[in-house]
């Protein structure tokens, strides 16, 4: 595990970090995953939902503030934010900024959201575990199935695993590693609060579809975790990009230097001795 650990640290490791970021990113990913596969075994998603639920299905699921605002209105606000995310990203001068960074980085950032989002929705179209108000001790027809069970059908519709309404705030995470590396502690500080924002809204997205018995509790803590560690990987990704970019022009220079060097090696043998 050390080696696992270390492993992962060189990678995260850019000359641009204050510290090696590897070790705390790594370890939280990991306890997160551990977590999750413990509430998995547990059973605690049904026995949550058996009380919320009666057999007469979710009383919540149509209330105003959960169905309305918290999902319909969220969902639209969320869409809102990412087209003027783009439209600020794309209009904003393509020389770099002390924020907003060069027109670039701030494509890749939004790319890196976008990702995250289109691996939910790909997991969701795979899935074959329906919604807790399709099942048939909440007045539904489906039958409860684990989603590590995959390819065996209960009887529903399906489609729900993981929570695709709370990727509209965890998918945003996508924008944060960079600047939880920077080297500033004020700009590591102020991406710490976003994070903890993301998180609170993200949960409380998750509650309000638990509430209505739209999702299992796992449902949103697994989506979270998935877009921890797909903005994680996108953000390797640029920074090997990045350094490979860099590398590159200096290989070729050092290339060219050296060749230089030997061609004038060769005419100073050539050359006749001066007496």
């Amino acid at each position: 595990m050390h080696r696992l650990l270390c492993a992962a640290e060189s990678l995260l490791t850019t000359h641009h970090t204050h510290r090696a970021p590897g070790c705390w990113v790594c370890r939280a990913t990991l306890v997160s995953l551990l977590c999750l596969l413990l509430w998995d075994a547990s059973g605690l998603d049904v026995w949550v939902m058996q009380h919320i639920a009666s057999p007469a299905g979710f009383e919540l699921t149509n209330n105003y503030w959960l169905s309305t605002v918290l999902h319909t209105g969220a969902r639209n606000a969320a869409v809102v934010v990412f087209v003027c995310l783009w439209l600020l990203a794309l209009v904003w001068p393509s020389n770099a900024h002390p924020q907003l960074g060069r027109r670039v980085q701030r494509v890749w950032l939004l790319l890196g959201v976008a990702l995250s989002l289109m691996l939910i929705s790909t997991l969701k179209a795979m899935s074959g575990v329906s919604c807790p108000w399709e099942l048939s001790q909440f007045g539904g027809t489906a039958a409860y199935v684990s989603h590590w069970r995959f390819g065996v059908a209960d009887n529903g519709s399906g489609g729900c695993f993981p929570g695709g309404h709370v990727s509209s705030a965890f998918g945003y995470v996508a924008l944060l590693p960079g600047f939880l590396m920077a080297a500033e502690a004020r700009i590591r500080s102020r991406a710490r609060m976003a994070l903890f924002a993301l998180m609170v809204i993200g949960l409380a997205l998750g509650v309000a579809q638990t509430l209505r018995g739209a999702h299992y509790p796992s449902h949103t803590l697994w989506t979270a975790w998935l877009c921890w560690v797909s903005a994680w990987a996108w953000y390797v990704l640029g920074e090997w990009l990045q350094v490979k970019c860099l590398r590159c022009p200096l290989k070729k220079t050092a290339h060219a230097h050296a060749q230089a060097g030997q061609n004038k090696t060769s005419q100073d043998k050539a050359s006749p001795t001066q007496p």
